[in-house]
This record gives structure tokens, C-alpha cells and sequence, in this order.
């Protein structure tokens, strides 16, 4: 299992292992340790939009490992970074919370900043519950743009699932609620509301957000049981301050780090959970549906540094 998902996160992060991961194999390898190849290993890893922090703290613990001769060579540092990579991500639950069928709908909440493929993001989601047995219910409640709305109503017709969309300009929260009444009265498994695709610098906008997630949790309890980010990849140190103003306007539950597969700078994934806190549950590593892979960091680590 975790061979064939290693093989397609290699080929979604083609153009980060050609870049950074190559690069960083031909810097170290066949070198002897020494300040200029810790002073390298930084660089890279800043550029591929690990983070200062994170970064730090690798070399540091590289540089350690050095003092002490458990690594000698670039090999040994390279086959050391994997492994600290690896324990970057603490043990917490990484997995959707799903309510039990029966008890009633589970709401995700999607959000994110126009552009970023959060629609794309929430086709892809809903097609992966659907092929796990579950029944699901789309909520429009990106009211402000009507080619978001035609957007999520073509992926609905493609996947088979219903919709519940309002009136072009109308209230957001008012869409969320008829969507949550609509699940409840139809008994679907899961609801999944687009949320408007807002920039993190529109405070109004950051409100209605706010309100969205207490309607819905006025129609149906708990919810929204997940409220997941949706990030651009390509965004790089930007992904990691939407994460930030994200997080104070509601409760976040986890982040989808969508386009992976179009940047040469993967390490955003680990920046972008370690400057924010919150676990990375999906990366979308290609356009179709079944292109939404649940995170797992041992897979994303080798994938990443493995050899071919």
C-alpha cells in the first residue's frame, strides 16, 4: 500500500524532487562535512520554502549529529535530514472526523482565497467520500462570484450529487443555512460548503466567514465538524500567513495544500505545518478527482527523496 502511494506522490512531485531534491543530492554527495555544506543545506532549504524556523532547527540538529560523528559525509547528512524529516510531524490525527452514519450530517467547511483551487479542492473531496460509501451534499455559498457557483454545479453534475446554491449577491450565511436544513431533511452523510473565496485582508469577509461556521452549527450539532484551508502550494512564505489570519477568524481544523504538483518547492508542505500548527490532511498532486491524497509524511519523505 505504502509502495503504490509513494509511486504516484514521486510522479505529482516530479517538479520539486527535479529541483530541490536534486539539487540538494548533488550538493551533498561526496562531500565531507564541513561550515559550507551546512551554510548550502540552509540556503536550499530556505529557498524551497521549508522556513527559517524549520530550517534552523534541521541544521542545527545536523550540525549536532556532525560534532558527535554519527554523520560524516553527504550521504550520511542526506539520509539524516530524511529522517528528521519524518519526525517533524508530530503523531496527531491526520484523518477526517467523520460522524457515524445515522447521527446525522457532517459538515466540512472549505475556505480559502480565490484562486488557490479550493472548488477543485472540494469536487476531488467529495468524489474520494463518495467512493468510501458516503452520501454527500454540496453547499454554494460563494454568492459574490456566479462562475464559482457554475463551477461547483458542473463538478456536481459530473460526481452525481446535489447542490444547494442562493441568489447571485445574496448572504453567504443564509445559503450555509438552507444547506445544512437541506442535509438534515435528506439525511446525507456529509455537507460540504464552499465558503466565498476571500482574500485574508478583507476583514468583512473574515466575519462572514465567522457567521457562516455559527449558522451551521445552529442547524446541526458540532458542526462544522471540519473546517479545512485550502492553500496554493505555488504561494510559498504567502500559503503560511493566509494559514495565520486564517486561523482567527475560525476554528481550523486542517489544511489542503493544493497545485503540489506544480512547484519545484514542496518544502512548503513542512513550513507551512510547522509556522501554523495545524496538520496538513490533504496535498492535491494533479486536475482529477482521484489527485487529492491523504497526507501521510513517511510516504511524502521518501517520495520526495527516495531514489528512482
Amino acid at each position: 500500500m505504502i509502495k503504490s502511494v509513494v509511486s504516484r506522490l514521486r510522479k505529482g512531485l516530479s517538479r520539486s524532487r527535479e529541483s530541490f531534491v536534486s539539487g540538494l543530492r548533488g550538493a551533498l554527495l561526496g562531500r565531507r562535512l564541513d561550515d559550507e555544506v551546512f551554510s548550502d543545506l540552509e540556503a536550499r532549504l530556505i529557498q524551497a520554502d521549508v522556513g527559517v524556523k524549520t530550517t534552523r532547527t534541521l541544521v542545527e540538529g545536523a550540525r549536532q549529529a556532525a560534532k558527535e560523528d554519527r554523520i560524516k559525509t553527504g550521504e550520511e547528512l542526506l539520509e539524516h535530514l530524511k529522517e528528521d524529516l519524518k519526525r517533524l510531524w508530530p503523531e496527531g490525527d491526520r484523518s477526517l472526523h467523520l460522524r457515524p452514519k445515522g447521527e446525522g450530517p457532517t459538515v466540512i467547511l472549505v475556505t480559502g482565497v480565490n484562486g488557490v483551487g479550493k472548488t477543485t479542492t472540494i469536487a476531488k473531496l467529495a468524489a474520494r467520500l463518495q467512493g468510501e460509501g458516503y452520501s454527500v451534499l454540496l453547499g454554494a455559498c460563494d454568492t459574490f462570484r456566479a462562475g464559482a457557483v457554475r463551477q461547483l454545479e458542473i463538478w456536481a453534475d459530473r460526481l452525481g450529487v446535489e447542490l444547494v446554491k442562493g441568489q447571485q449577491g445574496g448572504d453567504p450565511a443564509a445559503v450555509a443555512f438552507d444547506a445544512a436544513d437541506a442535509a438534515v431533511r435528506r439525511g446525507v452523510d456529509v455537507l460540504i460548503i464552499d465558503t466565498a473565496g476571500r482574500l485574508h485582508t478583507q476583514d468583512p469577509l473574515m466575519r462572514q466567514l465567522t457567521k457562516i461556521g455559527a449558522v451551521v452549527g445552529k442547524k446541526i450539532e458540532g458542526a462544522p465538524h471540519e473546517a479545512l484551508l485550502v492553500l496554493d502550494a505555488t504561494s510559498g512564505q504567502n500559503a503560511i500567513r493566509q494559514a495565520e489570519v486564517f486561523k482567527e477568524a475560525i476554528p481550523l481544523t486542517g489544511l489542503v495544500l493544493s497545485k503540489l504538483d506544480g512547484t519545484a518547492k514542496g518544502g512548503v508542505v513542512i513550513g507551512v505545518r510547522a509556522e501554523s500548527e495545524l496538520p496538513v490532511k490533504f496535498i492535491g498532486i494533479g486536475e482529477r478527482p482521484e489527485d487529492l491524497e491523504a497526507f501521510d509524511p513517511e510516504a511524502f519523505v521518501e517520495a520526495m527523496f527516495g531514489e528512482d
